[in-house]
Parts: structure tokens; C-alpha cells; sequence
């Protein structure tokens, strides 16, 4: 009689194990599931989620603690004369004036110099080694936004220009030539943004403010079309910087050993995110070629 109720509470005790399990992971799918169409829109879709989404919803929430009178616009669609448009990421219509921001929800180091058209972001790849990887210089994107934006705006309204990268990236090296750009991480935006206010006072009353968001709001409601032709735009000049910025191997050998060329990156000094050819011997052979080449611009 002892065993049968032994047995018992072992198998009812098992049973109820696998049911725990079966629960968890039927849960488990069921927040992916949802997190998936809450975050994400179906494959191949011309609006397919991606990570700079979240920056700019990001930006948005660290702003609004912002005192003043204030307005936000997220993915504002300028027209160009060519017919074609520009994003910005983000736009504040605050009492101080106009802050347009480009956001950049990268991880890794950052490198960059503000008239040089491409950053360096390198990546950790394993066993010590790392990955770089090019992009356009945001500052000159954001200066495309700048300048379409008084275009459209039509008048002289004040307007600040800000880079932002996630928390999850370090600025290792960023070189600022003159006070035009602010690049920061996004935990320091609302300071910088507030420092910014209350030096510069009120400039826009709230009737402006609410004048310039209604004439800029329709540009964010552009249709799927509108975008996916945007994007394509964007990847076509993508593609094309990429097949003119890489840089041609030079002729022959290493001119000390003998040995082959290969493509590396810098990752400290002060040429830290710029690419040169090395000798694939090093480091018995050290010697290194500059790269002169000059990628090509994007504009979006």
C-alpha cells in the first residue's frame, strides 16, 4: 500500500513537471509572437523593423522630461528638388529653435573626423580579432537634413544639428573641427539639449511652433510606396559608395620581403579607424602603404 501511494505521488509529481515545462514554453512563444508584431512588420515589407526605429522612439522618450513648450516629429520626409527626399530621424520644435537629429543606434568603438565622409564602427569577431565595418559620416547626412529643412521652412528659424548613438557604443575617437555638430551618446542628450535651451532662451512662440509642426507633419505621413522607393534610392547609392570607396590593392608585392598585401584597419593612434595596406608578414615585416583613395558621398 506504501509503494502504490509512493508511486503515485512520483508519477503525479512528474506529470505535473512536464506540464510546467509545456506552459513555459508555450508562453515563451507566445511573447515572442507578440513582441513580433508589436516591434516588427512582416519580411521583405518596405518598412521592415529595424534597430534605428527604436533610437528614434528612444530619443523621444529621453526629450520629453524637457521643459518649454515642445513638439516631436519622427521620420520626416523633405522633399528635394530632384524630385527625391531626405529623412530625419528626428525633430524637436522646441521654444529655443529647431533640433534636428540623426540617430545612430550602433554598438561597438566609433570613429570619425566631422569632414571626413566615412566613420569606421569596429566590432569584437572572436579570439581577439575584430571587424570594421564603414559608414557614411552622419554629420554630413545630417547637414543634407539642415539644409532641405530651411529650404522647405522657407525662413530663418534657428537649428541645431545632433548626432546620436546608443548607449551600447563608445565614441572612441570623434574629431570635431568647428561648434556646428554635437555627437554624443544618448544618455547625455537631455543634458546637452537643456544646456543648449537655456543658453539660447525662447526664440519660437508656441503659436510658431504650432504653425511650423503643422506645415512639417504631413511630410512624416508619406505613403509605403513613397518609402520603399526612398529606401531603394538609398541602397542603390549605398551599393554604389561601396564599389568606389574600396580601395584597389596596389601593384606587387611587399617592396621589403616580398610578401602579399592585405587591407587592415587601425584600431589605436592617431590614425585610429582608417585603413592601410600591410604586409602579411608582420609583424617580422612592419612596412605599411597609405591608402589614397577617396570614397564616394551619400547622401540620404
Amino acid at each position: 500500500m506504501t509503494a502504490c501511494i509512493f508511486i503515485f505521488i512520483f508519477l503525479t509529481a512528474v506529470i505535473a513537471l512536464l506540464l510546467f515545462h509545456v506552459r513555459k514554453k508555450k508562453a515563451v512563444k507566445e511573447d515572442t509572437s507578440r513582441a513580433f508584431s508589436v516591434s516588427q512588420v512582416p519580411q521583405n515589407s518596405p518598412t521592415q523593423w529595424d534597430t534605428g526605429k527604436t533610437g528614434e522612439r528612444y530619443v523621444r522618450e529621453v526629450l520629453s522630461p524637457l521643459s518649454g513648450y515642445k513638439k516631436f516629429l519622427l521620420n520626416c520626409y523633405l522633399p528635394k528638388t530632384d524630385g527625391t527626399f531626405t529623412e530625419v530621424d528626428v525633430i524637436l520644435l522646441h521654444e529655443s529653435g529647431l533640433y534636428v537629429f540623426e540617430v545612430k543606434n550602433y554598438s561597438g568603438w566609433i570613429f570619425g573626423e566631422e569632414n571626413q565622409r566615412q566613420w569606421a564602427q569596429t566590432l569584437p569577431s572572436g579570439k581577439g580579432r575584430s571587424t570594421t565595418v564603414k559608414f557614411f559620416n552622419p554629420i554630413l547626412q545630417n547637414k543634407v537634413h539642415l539644409k532641405w529643412l530651411r529650404e522647405y521652412i522657407g525662413e530663418d528659424i534657428p537649428l541645431y544639428s545632433y548626432i546620436v548613438f546608443s548607449d551600447r557604443c563608445e565614441l572612441k575617437k570623434i574629431t570635431l573641427t568647428t561648434n556646428e555638430h554635437i555627437v554624443l551618446n544618448r544618455r547625455n542628450l537631455i543634458y546637452r539639449v537643456r544646456r543648449n535651451a537655456e543658453l539660447k532662451g525662447a526664440v519660437l512662440t508656441e503659436e510658431k511652433i504650432d504653425a511650423l509642426y503643422s506645415k512639417l507633419y504631413p511630410l512624416t505621413q508619406v505613403t509605403e510606396e513613397q518609402k520603399a522607393a526612398h529606401v531603394k534610392s538609398v541602397e542603390q547609392k549605398k551599393q554604389h559608395g561601396r564599389k568606389t570607396e574600396e580601395p584597389k590593392s596596389p601593384k606587387g608585392a611587399c617592396p621589403r620581403c616580398g610578401s602579399a598585401l592585405v587591407l587592415r584597419t587601425a584600431r589605436k593612434g592617431p590614425q585610429a579607424g582608417k585603413q592601410f595596406w600591410g604586409c602579411s608578414n608582420f609583424p617580422q615585416c612592419r612596412f605599411v602603404k597609405q591608402i589614397e583613395s577617396t570614397p564616394a558621398s551619400i547622401e540620404e
